[in-house]
């Protein structure tokens, strides 16, 4: 069941720190550890800066919380119309970037969040993760 949801279009750097501050307030109406809610706040931050240096024209962040099997969890999707990434197995590789970054920026999202599925292609690329809450 989904009892909470928003939705951030990122298109402009501030648009990040919007979407920090609404997993923040989002997490913190259902009573997310401090742990649980800063790893999904650096998630959310990676997501939405990768949509805004790396989407030709932004993306969009979206977040729910759910409650499978009675636990409560936060759902974090990401969605963009960009280019794709060329080799998804790269970039989930710890030290591999694009953009001369550190390149912990997916491998970090893929090991903090409970559950994470990527989908990518020529026309936009989709991601999906799952953090219960503690």
């Amino acid at each position: 069941m989904t009892r909470l949801m928003t939705a951030i279009t990122i298109k402009k750097e501030w648009h990040i720190a919007k979407a920090r501050g609404e997993t923040k307030k989002l997490m913190m109406s259902v009573g997310c550890s401090a742990t649980c809610l800063t790893e999904v706040v650096t998630c959310v931050s990676e997501l939405a800066y990768n949509l805004f240096f790396h989407a030709l024209e932004g993306g969009v962040i979206e977040m729910s919380i759910v409650e499978p099997d009675g636990m409560v969890g936060i759902k974090v999707a990401s969605y963009d119309k960009g280019p794709g990434i060329k080799s998804v197995t790269d970039a989930l590789e710890d030290g591999f970037s694009t953009n001369g970054g550190l390149g912990g920026g997916l491998p970090g999202v893929k090991r903090l969040m409970d559950n994470f599925q990527i989908s990518t292609s020529e026309t936009g690329t989709s991601i999906t993760c799952f953090k219960r809450c503690v």
